[in-house]
């Protein structure tokens, strides 16, 4: 990745919808050269282009990470509970935590009863800790690409 690509790369941090007549001027570069040097990266698969939502904005109430500790697979943990609509993402890790899930619930009462009803009984889950995300517009997606 060169310079440009990376300065392809924070416009579409900005907007992700950005058309290429846009997008190209501001990079230095013709829309059609713009649009060759996106659709590079994506074949690359240095970047993918998807639509992102906002739990919250969808009648989300209460979000959290949940730190899960696994006696076996976390695997198979992480594929019991992506498999609930609650579940924005499952990801192995190292250290004090075998994964970390996402979790959106319409109410601070529905995650609680998800966490004991759901998380708690998978097979191998030891234990869970929950790390709830107060307010609106929590999320805020800013690597550095440079």
């Amino acid at each position: 990745m060169d310079e440009i690509d990376r300065a392809i790369l924070r416009e579409l941090q900005t907007d992700g919808r950005i058309p290429y007549a846009d997008l190209g001027p501001k990079v230095g570069l013709s829309p059609s050269a713009a649009r060759q040097r996106l659709q590079r990266l994506i074949d690359a698969k240095v970047v993918q282009v998807v639509g992102v939502t906002d739990p919250m904005a969808m009648g989300g109430q209460a979000m959290a990470l949940l730190g899960v500790r696994v006696d076996g697979d976390p695997r198979a943990v992480a594929d019991a509970l992506s498999r609930h609509g609650e579940v924005i993402y499952a990801v192995l890790t190292s250290g004090t935590f075998d994964l970390f899930t996402e979790v959106v619930c319409p109410s601070p009462a529905a995650l609680l009863d998800f966490i004991n009803d759901v998380v708690r009984p998978v097979e191998g889950v030891t234990a869970v800790e929950n790390f709830p995300y107060f307010g609106i517009h929590t999320h805020r997606f800013l690597w550095d690409v440079g």
